[in-house]
């Protein structure tokens, strides 16, 4: 019997991951997604299980499910150090390492038991998910394993090579990616078809724009999951649109915050796990919880593009989310955990009807990473968020259908591209460097634990307009592009016979076997880079210094740290390229904020999707170097024009000079004439 906790199976959610599984590591007979590589500690996720939690124990659970995973990741580090003494006596990972990982599971379990009893009905049944599993490796990398699963070099790896790869491409933080992560897009079979529509079907689409995330908002927090919790993520991610996002955000901050967004009615976060290559730059958090001391290592990278679409539903019309509705997709420990909730989505610009959801894409020449988010599109009508902050909302069926008692809401498609090469696998990524998104350390940067996050800001008046644009079969977006006579229609996937240009085609709806409408490309113009971090890396990235309260500051949109709510408006100094008494856990770009408001900055031409032209990273900070001693303000651009127009600013001044000259020749003649 099951208490007010709500203790659950795993396998409740309705899977996002139909197709697109690639081969050499899959699914293993249990559901979990099988390990390539090193071995890993795989925990039992409490938090998952709990789909009930009163309001009274809310601050108290989300504290002590934080504290389970600080567990984990401290007896992961274990691990790593201990691997030569458990090669040698693998029993002793037991002794040292997994016993008393359970001890201290079960005493933080039992605590949040308690603080549920104490509000409501104590759960049954949690205290059997104290014990935790010591998940061996298979070799995935091209060189032998060790007794712990470790992977050790094959003859042409070698140790840790100029871009920072670990040996036999374990990463440079010596937890993955490996060889088998990757997979070439090329050789993937299209398996993102249309979806269906029916007759009353909401075909519009409303395009929001809040840039790239250039001036480089980070931390390590997750103020969805973990709240008030610092590093509560245990790896950093990426944030666009809301500027105070901290563990510490309240409503409130959220509901007064700056954004990022064109249209400044979008208040709403939306973020996600950053991607990094391998090539043995040190940033800013390379000594930081979250960063390089829990496996997070290399150079953050800035994405080409990112869109944020909300398209409607296959079935009917849909209906206005509620203000601060919370969603997460995808799964973050969703190696160990299996697929269930896993909602990745890897493709490459040109092939996105190809979807790979454990790999890695390796894309041609002029092709880039795309990874897609298809966010939940069905509400329960009543939360907007809930204990195991899924249950409030739902997939679609395959046919679009929302499951019962749930209402159909725009739904979220975000679609973020980069500009990074096929790593060079055959040496472990010392030639062209690996890439990976961060991740809990134990879940190696598997590809699978991909995620996005989402807290809903908008305006209540442009939620409407959102919703009425849906609806009504047109395609909006800011700037006055309302395509009020047009109805959206999702392009066909190459798979149809029709031809697509680059960046293309449909891309598949997670948990509904169907396709959304393809993202409109955004017509704003590409970011600049950030500064190459592997040529300056004291000024890749500028740091906040904590509050004496413990609450990290976050930027505004000047790029200078302003104090985070409760720190009695304190502003610490912008960041300067010096490291004393930083917070590397929270971090802003060099280059300051995104294009809002930098009249001085010119902006670059757009990039194309296709990347034709496309340039490396490297290539494109080195070209944001060159050009910003040039970078003009509009009076100087002004004064610049073609041969014409300098002719017509000139030719009034000629006609003085002939002018000056008949009178002086007349005056010469008249006083020849007096004489």
């Amino acid at each position: 019997m099951l208490g007010g906790g709500g203790l659950v199976a795993a396998n409740v959610y309705a899977s996002a991951t139909e197709g697109g599984w690639g081969g050499g590591s899959g699914q293993d007979a249990t559901g979990q997604v099988k390990s390539a590589g090193m071995a890993t500690i795989d925990c039992p996720d409490v938090g998952s299980r709990l789909t009930s939690v009163p309001d009274g124990a809310r601050a108290d659970v989300d504290r002590e499910l934080a504290q389970l995973d600080q567990q984990t990741t401290g007896a992961y580090r274990q691990l790593q150090a201990s691997a030569q003494e458990i090669r040698q006596d693998p029993d002793a990972a037991d002794d040292s390492i997994m016993n008393p990982l359970k001890e201290k599971r079960a005493a933080t379990i039992e605590r949040i038991a308690v603080a549920i009893d104490r509000a409501g009905d104590r759960p049954e049944g949690l205290e059997a998910l104290a014990a935790c599993t010591l998940r061996p490796g298979q070799d995935g990398t091209g060189g032998g394993s060790d007794g712990t699963g470790q992977a050790t070099a094959s003859p042409s790896a070698g140790g840790q090579g100029q871009n920072g790869a670990g040996q036999a491409g374990t990463g440079q933080g010596g937890n993955g990616p490996v060889a088998s992560d990757y997979a070439d897009i090329t050789a993937v079979q299209p398996n993102a078809p249309k979806p269906p529509q029916g007759d009353g079907a909401s075909r519009g689409t409303f395009t929001t724009e809040c840039g790239v995330n250039a001036n480089g908002l980070f931390n390590s927090d997750n103020v969805i999951v973990a709240p008030g919790v610092s590093n509560g993520a245990h790896h950093f991610h990426d944030y666009v649109g809301n500027q105070s996002n901290t563990a510490f955000a309240s409503d409130d901050d959220l509901a007064k915050a700056d954004t990022s967004c064109v249209d400044k009615g979008d208040r709403s976060t939306y973020y996600w796990p950053v991607v990094r290559l391998q090539n043995g730059t040190q940033e800013r958090d390379a000594g930081a919880p979250g960063g390089g001391t829990e496996g997070n290592a290399g150079q953050i990278v800035t994405p080409k593009d990112v869109t944020l679409t909300f398209v409607g539903s296959p079935q009917g019309e849909v209906t206005a989310m509620p203000r601060l509705l919370r969603i997460i997709t995808g799964d973050a420990k969703a190696f160990v955990n299996g697929p269930t909730n896993a909602n990745a989505s890897w493709s490459c610009t040109g092939f996105e009807d190809r979807q790979l959801k454990d790999k890695y894409p390796l894309c041609p020449s002029g092709s880039d990473v795309v990874r897609t988010f298809h966010f939940q599109s069905c509400w329960d009508g009543r939360n907007i968020d809930s204990a195991n902050h899924r249950t409030h909302v739902a997939f679609a069926s395959p046919d679009g259908a929302c499951p019962a008692g749930f209402q159909a809401i725009p739904q979220l498609v975000q679609r973020i591209v980069y500009d990074v090469k096929a790593p060079s696998l055959n040496d472990g990524g010392r030639t062209v460097p690996l890439f990976a998104v961060d991740s809990f350390p134990e879940q190696l940067h598997k590809p699978v634990t991909d995620h996005g996050d989402f807290i809903n800001v908008f305006d209540e008046d442009l939620m409407r307009e959102m919703v009425d644009c849906i609806n009504s079969g047109r395609t909006c977006g800011p700037g006055g592009g309302d395509d009020s006579g047009a109805t959206a229609a999702p392009s066909q996937s190459a798979g149809t016979g029709a031809t697509e240009a680059p960046g293309g085609g449909a891309s598949e709806d997670p948990g509904t076997g169907a396709t959304a409408p393809a993202e409109p490309t955004s017509s704003a113009p590409a970011e600049e880079p950030r500064t190459d971090a592997t040529t300056a890396p004291a000024n890749t990235t500028k740091h906040s210094k904590p509050a004496k309260d413990g609450k990290r500051t976050e930027p505004a949109e000047d790029g200078k740290r302003t104090g985070s709510a409760g720190d009695g408006g304190k502003t610490a100094p912008a960041g300067d390229g010096t490291k004393a008494e930083d917070d590397p856990a929270t971090t802003a770009g060099s280059d300051g904020a995104d294009e809002a408001g930098k009249a001085t900055r010119t902006a670059p031409a757009p990039a194309a999707d296709g990347g034709s032209g496309a340039q490396s990273p490297a290539a494109q900070a080195q070209d944001a170097q060159s050009q910003a001693p040039v970078a003009q303000t509009e009076p100087q651009a002004a004064a610049q024009g073609g041969l014409a127009e300098t002719g017509a600013n000139l030719w009034p001044a000629g006609i003085g000079i002939l002018l000056a000259l008949g009178g002086l020749f007349m005056l010469v003649k008249a006083k020849r004439l007096t004489h």
